[in-house]
């Protein structure tokens, strides 16, 4: 079961009237469990149960859930708030009501507030004189540790004080952030004119590493920061850097020379710091904080670094709810104590909005977020112009980012000043889940949105260079990141850009596809050509084959006609024309001319073999003068002319036993070759006077081959 809620006298007044009627209306539904009616009205239960809390009228969306959840009529509803806002606008407020809160709860302290900034004497002292020792001076300490406020109120009002003969006053205290151009401005780095000398407080110096993303702009502001270490600079620097980023100063020699042995470190406020940072405030505001609220207080900060801008947000809410004069630990738990009371302001915040504002919200918040690499997540400083819409009906719409941003920063979540958007505080990261939630969801896409963010201010400061746009896997993950209902978190120069490069990819790829179509058809086309040459080339060559064909068989034809002529006058000649002219080209006249020849040659001699002579083994010598036969022991030989029988060649040596069967025989008839019984050729030489033996050749050397080698 919950906690009982406290009691309200409906006579307090028509705030309290109206939680009356709204915890009556509750009771005759069941008295639902807050958890279950956040279930059914699509808020959480916390915002539910402070809605008939009797402190402040609920918005209208909210009481409209709590009606709806409770089975209640909404017009009637609608009518009774509408009457106690106008009831509560025309309530006269009591006179403390008017004066400013004594805490700044998520804001920084700024000079002016110096009345109010207590706890960090000591620390202000010693930040004063590191700094009037020390040119450059580093302030480190971590995230929510008061380094803003110990700059503003503490250090620059000790050093506009008139102290004459102790130190002389400045001739300026200028307070720089270096935001994403630090040098932006570089006057203000330069000193002032007069006497003294011009002291530069660089506030969240860890903006250079996170923000800024020119590496060169970075370096000038260092260098010109730096030129303070010489004496006759007339410049005194204090750099507040968060613990966590001092490490970057160490990646730059000279920075890190000038810091060393000069940095203060904050740490956290003691209990009696503690005690005087929340009563002192109060009692300058003529209010009262129990003794057992400031022990919780103190209690629930104990050792825990960055919890300053919690206690100063809770002491703020607890302030807000105060009964009469007096700051109760009933208020401060009413508000969500240390840790819960940002959450319990944000929500708020968050859910009087409606659900289009909402995600209008959470792009905001999301874009005032430069997540950290290894580094805890920091807010970003965004120029207001950075939220220009690009929603249709662009006027209106920007109406409506206008009315979100006043309406974050009527809660205190940002701060709107010299045309930039802040987080109020750090803090507001961690210490509200529902941020924090989507930033661990997100934090690719936010990375990726920031450096979007870059290249498109680099692009339209370009003119819109076409080669400065995304291409490639850049403009794939730029585009799959940002598509359908994660369009809507790009503002109009990012979505130009985007747009841009879509369009020069859409363009590319149709100049590519022109350019294969053009490349298809040249191949196309070449080949054709290259087909048609062939083709042309063979018919070309097919008909200088013909041609060629036609020229020796009409040249055959012609010499046959002149061997034709020939063969009763000549007939030597005839024959041997057209046997030329049959080995010129096989056709019927060449083969006429040929017989013709051969019949009309008449038997000139006749040698007939002598006894005992074989044809089988005879052979003619190329010439036709010498007949060779071969026999058991010799080569008989015979000219052809004379029949007579030349000198034989005696093969008596060979082993075998008969002669070897000639198998060739030179033209002249003088070199012969053949073969044995045991299928060894015989290499002869044969002369008029006879011969013999010349070599043995290899088994498998044919004879023809002998003698063309002899």
């Amino acid at each position: 079961m919950g906690r009982p809620e406290n009691p309200i006298d409906p006579q307090d007044g028509p705030v309290q009237r109206f939680a009356y009627e709204l915890r009556k209306l509750r009771d005759e539904a069941g008295a639902p469990a807050y958890r279950a009616m956040a279930r059914r009205a699509g808020y959480s239960a916390a915002t539910l149960s402070q809605a008939a809390a009797g402190e402040r009228l609920p918005t209208l969306p909210v009481l409209l859930a709590y009606v709806r959840a409770c089975g209640g009529d909404e017009g009637e509803w609608r009518r009774r708030w509408t009457e106690a806002d106008e009831a509560v606008s025309q309530q006269p407020r009591p006179p403390e009501e008017d004066t400013d809160p004594p805490y700044r709860g998520l804001v920084r302290f700024e000079p002016g507030d110096a009345e109010l900034f207590f706890g960090r004497d000591e620390l202000t002292a010693q930040l004063a004189g590191t700094a009037r020792r020390h040119r450059v001076t580093a302030l480190v300490g971590a995230s929510g540790s008061g380094k803003s406020s110990l700059l503003r109120a503490g250090l620059v009002p000790g050093l506009r004080s008139t102290d004459g003969a102790a130190h002389q006053t400045p001739a300026a205290v200028r307070i720089l952030t270096p935001g994403a151009h630090p040098m932006a401005h570089p006057k203000r780095l330069e000193p002032a004119a007069g006497p003294g000398e011009t002291w530069l407080l660089v506030d969240q110096f860890e903006e250079l590493f996170t923000v800024c993303s020119d590496d060169t702009e970075r370096g000038a502001f260092l260098e010109r920061l730096l030129a303070a270490r010489d004496e006759t600079s007339r410049l005194r620097v204090v750099l507040a850097v968060r613990a966590d980023f001092f490490g970057h100063c160490a990646a730059h020699r000279n920075l890190a020379a000038a810091l060393k042995d000069t940095a203060v470190l904050v740490g956290p406020m003691d209990k009696d710091q503690l005690r005087a940072a929340i009563v002192r405030p109060a009692v300058s505001r003529g209010l009262i904080v129990e003794r057992d609220l400031t022990a919780r207080i103190i209690e629930d900060v104990g050792d825990e670094p960055g919890a300053l801008p919690l206690m100063s947000h809770a002491l703020m809410e607890t302030w807000r709810r105060r009964r009469g004069r007096t700051l109760t630990t009933q208020a401060y738990e009413a508000a969500g104590a240390l840790h819960g009371s940002i959450a319990r302001t944000a929500e708020d915040a968050y859910h009087q909005l409606t659900p289009a504002q909402a995600t209008l919200a959470r792009h905001i918040l999301l874009r005032l977020i430069a997540p950290g690499n290894g580094t805890q997540d920091t807010h970003r400083p965004t120029t207001r112009t950075e939220f220009a819409t690009t929603e249709p009906h662009t006027e209106q719409a920007q109406t409506e980012t206008d009315a979100v941003l006043n309406r974050l920063a009527h809660s205190r979540l940002l701060t709107l000043d010299d045309g930039h958007v802040r987080l109020t505080h750090e803090a507001l990261i961690t210490a509200w889940p529902r941020l924090h939630s989507w930033i661990i969801d997100e934090r690719d896409r936010i990375r990726l949105h920031r450096q979007l963010t870059r290249d498109a201010t680099s692009w339209q400061e370009l003119d819109r260079d076409p080669g400065t746009l995304y291409r490639g896997t850049r403009l794939t993950r730029a585009e799959e990141a940002f598509a359908d209902q994660a369009r809507s978190a790009l503002n109009a120069l990012e979505t130009a850009f985007l747009d841009a490069a879509i369009a020069a990819r859409g363009a590319e790829r149709e100049h590519a596809a022109r350019a294969a179509r053009r490349s298809r058809r040249a191949v196309a086309a070449l080949a054709a050509l290259c087909a048609l040459a062939l083709v042309v080339g063979a018919v070309a060559w097919d008909q200088k084959q013909n041609s060629d064909q036609q020229h020796i068989q009409a040249e055959g034809r012609r010499i046959a006609t002149v061997a034709v002529s020939l063969r009763t006058t000549d007939p030597l000649a005839a024959m041997r024309l057209s046997i030329a002219a049959w080995h010129l080209a096989h056709t019927p006249e060449t083969h006429g001319a040929l017989l013709s020849a051969a019949l009309s040659q008449r038997e000139q001699d006749a040698m007939a073999f002598p006894d005992g002579v074989g044809q089988d083994n005879a052979i003619l010598s190329g010439d036709g003068r010498t007949l060779l036969q071969s026999g058991k022991d010799r080569i008989r030989r015979w000219d052809v002319r004379t029949h007579h029988e030349l000198p034989p060649i005696n093969t008596t040596h060979l082993k075998g036993s008969d002669a070897s069967a000639i198998g060739a025989v030179t033209r002249d008839g003088r070199v012969a070759a053949g073969s044995d019984d045991h299928g060894v050729y015989v290499y002869a030489s044969l002369a008029p006077s006879g011969g013999g033996l010349l070599s043995i050749w290899a088994r498998h050397t044919p004879s023809a081959a002998v003698v063309g080698h002899c």
